[in-house]
């Protein structure tokens, strides 16, 4: 008999995943023009995004401590919660007429906040939805959303803002998570099974911290994710002010763009989705994938041709979404249960640690140099970081890890 992938379970979570994800995309569109519109500073607007990402760097480890104390179901539904009724507030306010540069700073760290206990939750909760050998084709669905809903969203966002304006998309994005919240209500999700009973707080945070460091792969991981997020978010905050301050571009462009690397990485997510991957096999799509994903990148911003701008994207990001749903699936797969949101918290915050700092360089930056030139050269150091992981045995075993079945 065929698995059915698909239960009940993991759809109300995909299609919740789904929800909130489109509402996103045309927010962070919204939100950008708007800036750009208001005060004319990609030195600014890059201090915003960094703000949305301070909290979920600061408080990740903390978050994912909680999340393996915590009923997993009803943390993310608080979650999704928490951030709608943020930015329903931001929409009412720029509705209103009454909407402030700090207001949206504001609504930027409860949306942070929120993502720091969000996503390590979702990611914790996935295999114990879906049979082990369905968790690279799981990640792959649960991935496909946000590509998704970017394929749809930075299609339609360009033109929703010259039609509807970015109030109501800000509304529109808020009513997205509260709908999510809803749907998620009635999954049913098992609890998290502690061998040793509950410890305290810090020494269950210990516990994970230990478990996490001791694995030299996954240590590894860790650190080079936050050298090369740096330099990817350097890049990535000036894709929309080079689409904006390019009378060749534009904001339509920039959506038909966009659409066009989601579609990438959507492809990328099919393709891990259908093809199984044997486990000696991992570890060269990674390198391969982190390697290719740089290069045209890298080259995008240096033509002004947009089909080719497009295809570029798309290539690249084929292979940016191998990598990522490569990493998700054998953490997952390497981490036991109690321990997956710990691992998870300790990933965002040491992948992310530096996005605040690159966010703000990438706008400052933008300021004072060719922001195409910025963007090629940013993508590229990615490659050139790349280059020592091909040759890390630790990081091989980790990536090609197997369970072994004993036999009974």
């Amino acid at each position: 008999m065929t698995r059915k992938l698909m239960n009940i379970n993991f759809f109300l979570l995909w299609q919740g995943k789904l929800v909130s994800a489109l509402g996103d995309v045309v927010y962070e569109i919204a939100l950008g023009f708007w800036i750009l519109k208001v005060t004319g500073s990609t030195a600014l607007m890059g201090s915003l995004m960094a703000a949305s990402a301070i909290p979920t760097v600061i408080l990740s480890p903390f978050a994912g401590v909680w999340v393996d104390r915590l009923d997993r179901k009803w943390l993310i539904v608080a979650m999704d919660i928490m951030r709608g009724a943020a930015v329903v507030l931001v929409g009412v306010a720029a509705i209103s007429g009454h909407l402030m540069v700090w207001m949206v700073f504001a609504a930027g760290i409860v949306i942070g906040l929120g993502a720091a206990f969000f996503n390590p939750a979702v990611n914790s909760v996935i295999p114990d939805l879906v049979e082990k050998e369905d968790n690279v084709r799981a990640n792959s669905f649960i991935s496909m959303t946000q590509t998704g809903s970017n394929i749809v969203g930075s299609t339609a966002g360009g033109f929703l803002y010259n039609l509807l304006g970015a109030p109501l998309m800000f509304l529109l994005n808020g009513i997205s998570y509260l709908f999510s919240a809803f749907t998620e209500i009635f999954m049913s999700v098992p609890k998290v099974h502690h061998p040793e009973g509950k410890k305290h707080f810090w020494h269950d945070m210990k516990d994970g911290l230990g478990f996490a460091w001791s694995i030299k792969g996954l240590r590894l991981l860790f650190v080079i994710a936050g050298f090369l997020n740096f330099f990817a978010f350097v890049a990535i905050i000036l894709v929309l002010p080079l689409f904006q301050k390019s009378p060749e571009l534009g904001p339509v462009k920039y959506g038909i763009a966009m659409a066009g690397l989601t579609t990438g990485m959507f492809a990328g997510m099919l393709f891990t989705a259908i093809v199984h991957i044997a486990p000696e096999k991992r570890f060269f799509l990674f390198g391969l994938g982190l390697f290719s994903m740089s290069i045209f990148w890298a080259l995008f911003p240096l033509w002004k041709d947009v089909l080719l701008m497009i295809l570029l994207l798309f290539t690249g990001g084929f292979f940016n979404s191998i990598v990522n749903v490569l990493i998700n699936s054998v953490i997952q797969l390497r981490v036991p249960q109690n321990m997956r949101g710990k691992v998870f918290g300790f990933l965002n915050t040491l992948s992310t640690s530096l996005t605040p700092i690159a966010m703000a360089t990438g706008g400052i930056l933008g300021e004072f140099f060719p922001i195409k030139y910025v963007i090629s050269l940013s993508f590229l150091m990615i490659g050139i970081f790349s280059i020592p992981l091909v040759f890390s045995r630790s990081l091989k075993e980790f990536i090609s890890y197997q369970e072994v079945e004993t036999e009974k």
